[in-house]
């Protein structure tokens, strides 16, 4: 029910040449195709018709009411028939909303006994959905492109990840982003520009002094603290040294004394993502890692020192991902493992990643922290499932944003008996020499979101919807092409800007 709220719009392309016989016709095919898509069971977002278009003043009130509706997410069109490019021009100088072309026939296969000019005459996307398609890209519209008949499950699932994907980023579009203290001393990386991320992106930045925080916190009932305990103590593993230990059961409370004010503070400023700064952290007891950790596996973005461009691709990855089973996370590339070709990178933090992707139930410890000057802060400690992933970044060059996808194969972890800590440990494709390098090239950050459930095609189509340069790193790449696609990209984009 994640998505409940939204509705994607239908559009079919027709014309008047062929009379009002044959747009009755389109009319119902479009009818059945709608009602077999939402009956199929395999798209997320309800799909609701609104007609057939005939003219370019229909095309024209049909996008600008999509535009105007804030359960609209996303607008699919297809061409039954010829549909005249030249009608689709001031529509779509006025969508706004992300746009998937379906290159689908009603019929599944040709008639070839039964076939007259008639049907021809009617059944004409073959070459109709040519006709529009030259218009998008003539305009230089980012679209979606998914060829396939309207009943197979492999169309319907890539128009499935559109949906899953235009969700994510009509949540983007009002996406508030608290940073307590700003980015960690002289760290470039997590930085960037806010107002352009505004504009490309939709979500906006705030800062808020850890002050109004604490605040927050101090108001926090015991009867609250107490509740929250509880439900830690059921979720999670608790040693038995902890257990009844005093020092533990105090940093506890101070955790869940930190958590609900957090949760508190952002649900009363409206936000989505938060960043944390180990280096302002006056009043508070411990670094909030539990808090962290807990609010991601809710669907708040986070990001640490100060990282709010990982805090808000984090929260976009987790609302894409609702409802699948494998989890996503804030991750950090911690330390090299050096081991041939079994090389692997650690994944981890001080604290901070997200339940969601642990392999078995985490345990709830206390340990001291050598970094901060807080007391002792409460964790989640586990190991991640092992499996495939993606890990994705979104850095700022200046003159664009570029988003690097890196799929990776999460591999089996050993104990780190003497740093409690949540971790993961993985192979980037298509081997860590050449991953690691082509992310470095890349200019990729040390902050990453992980998704096990997400593919290379979700962020694909959140790059094409944002406009912005996407580069992959996968068992494709060698450095050589690398090198040069990222040469061809910035001659792409200065030339654009100049243009522009």
């Amino acid at each position: 029910m994640a998505f409940e709220n939204y509705e994607v719009w239908f559009v079919t392309g027709a014309q008047l040449l062929y009379g009002g016989d044959a747009v009755t016709s389109v009319d119902a095919h479009s009818n059945e195709i709608v009602k077999g898509l939402n009956d199929s069971g395999n798209l997320p977002v309800k799909i609701i018709y609104k007609g057939t278009v005939n003219t370019a003043r229909e095309v024209t009130a049909a996008f600008k009411a999509a535009n105007n509706e804030d359960k609209c997410i996303g607008v699919i069109t297809w061409m039954h028939t010829f549909s005249p490019a030249k009608m689709w021009i001031h529509g779509l100088q006025e969508l706004k909303k992300p746009l998937l072309h379906f290159h689908t026939q009603f019929n599944k296969e040709i008639p070839w006994e039964t076939m007259d000019m008639d049907f021809m005459n009617l059944n004409q996307s073959a070459h109709g959905d040519r006709e529009f398609g030259h218009m998008v890209t003539r305009m230089r519209k980012n679209r979606k492109v998914v060829v396939g008949h309207w009943k197979e499950e492999k169309a319907q699932s890539k128009i499935a990840i559109w949906m899953r994907v235009s969700a994510g980023w009509a949540d983007a579009q009002d996406m508030l982003i608290i940073r307590f203290g700003d980015q960690m001393n002289n760290v470039a990386v997590t930085d960037g520009d806010k107002v352009e991320a505004e504009i490309r992106l939709g979500y906006h930045v705030d800062y808020y002094p850890i002050a109004n925080l604490v605040a927050t916190i101090n108001e926090v009932t015991e009867i609250e603290v107490s509740a929250l305990v509880a439900i830690y103590k059921k979720e999670y593993s608790v040693n038995d040294e902890q257990k009844n230990d005093a020092h533990f059961n105090r940093q506890v409370i101070e955790a869940a004394k930190t958590e609900i004010g957090l949760r508190r503070f952002l649900e009363e400023k409206g936000a989505k993502a938060f960043t944390t700064n180990f280096d302002d952290l006056a009043g508070i007891d411990q670094l909030p890692g539990l808090a962290c950790q807990r609010l991601m596996a809710e669907g708040y973005g986070f990001g640490a020192e100060g990282d709010w461009k990982t805090a808000s691709l984090y929260r976009t990855m987790w609302f894409m991902g609702q409802g699948m089973e494998k989890g996503c996370s804030f991750l950090e590339d911690y330390t090299l493992n050096f081991d041939g070709e079994k090389s692997a990178i650690l994944q981890a933090h001080m604290l901070e990643v997200c339940p969601l992707i642990a392999e078995h139930k985490p345990k709830l410890e206390v340990h001291p922290l050598g970094i901060g000057g807080k007391n002792d802060p409460a964790r989640l400690v586990f190991t991640s499932k092992e499996g495939p992933g993606i890990a994705a970044t979104i850095i700022d060059m200046g003159n664009r944003f570029r988003l690097i996808v890196n799929k990776v194969n999460c591999i089996k972890s050993k104990d780190l008996p003497k740093l409690p800590v949540a971790s993961s440990l993985w192979i980037p494709e298509p081997n860590f020499e050449v991953g690691a390098a082509a992310w470095i090239l890349a200019g990729g950050t040390h902050h990453t979101s992980f998704s096990y459930d997400l593919t290379v095609e979700y962020l694909e189509d959140y790059a094409e919807i944002a406009g912005i340069e996407m580069v992959v790193i996968d068992n494709e790449t060698t450095l050589r092409e690398f090198k040069k696609e990222l040469r061809m990209n910035e001659v792409y984009y200065l030339l654009n800007k100049s243009l522009s």
